[in-house]
């Protein structure tokens, strides 16, 4: 399928040309969906959150077909990229043109993450583990722990390459609460790094968030969890 038969369908908030660092090992191309179905306090995007795409399939396709040879990846993120409509078909067509793909989501649709897998569309999936149940309306607006379960169980039992990551502010989650999170990965078998981004002040969020007076104890959080910074 050529990019000129591809969908007029809006698809893209925006998309970054470049990047090494999103997708492990692999020189790739961002692109940014639209629209979420969390509204994390924390969230960096809230402008994905809330805005509306602009980019079609068409123009981010095309981008592709000139990129050949220079990238080999596509990150799907957001936003929430599991909640648009035409996934499938643009993610087939990108696999058509060669690409791999990385999958950023916050495993609230583990039936789109099913699919996919079946399908064999994505080739690594960046999986968020927001919070214990009980702090999901808290810190997400919203959201199950059970779908974030769901999603790591297809992943945890298929052959594709795969990671768990956190976001922390100090006043939403405690170590402990932390702790407890890397524990039940590791009791459902996960022995991968776990990765805790903390918190960045100076950057704009959903939920106008300033940095916490509470430090964490991060030596201690280090044998259980991998920090980023």
């Amino acid at each position: 399928m050529s990019a000129q038969r591809a969908t007029s369908m809006k698809a893209l908030y925006d998309l970054t040309p470049f990047t090494l660092l999103d997708f492990p090992d692999i020189p790739a191309a961002i692109f940014w969906f639209a629209g979420c179905n969390l509204r994390c306090v924390y969230c960096y995007n809230p402008e994905l959150v809330f805005g509306e795409a602009h980019i079609d399939e068409a123009q981010a396709l095309v981008f592709l077909e000139k990129r050949r040879g220079l990238l080999e990846g596509v990150v799907l993120s957001g936003g929430e990229c599991t909640l648009y409509p035409n996934l499938i078909p643009f993610c087939i067509t990108i696999k058509a043109f060669g690409y791999k793909i990385k999958l950023d989501t916050n495993g609230m649709r583990p039936d789109v993450i099913a699919s996919l897998i079946a399908l064999e569309l994505v080739d690594y999936v960046a999986l968020d583990y927001k919070a214990p149940d009980a702090k999901m309306a808290q810190i997400c607006g919203g959201g199950s722990e059970k779908r974030f379960w769901e999603s790591f169980e297809l992943l945890h039992t298929g052959t594709i390459a795969y990671e768990v990551r956190t976001t922390l502010h100090p006043d939403f989650l405690s170590d402990e609460e932390i702790v407890a999170m890397a524990k039940a990965l590791k009791d459902k078998g996960y022995g991968r790094e776990f990765y805790v981004q903390l918190f960045q002040e100076g950057r704009g969020t959903l939920g106008h968030l300033s940095s916490s007076s509470r430090r964490i104890d991060a030596e201690s959080l280090a044998a259980y969890v991998t920090l980023r910074r």
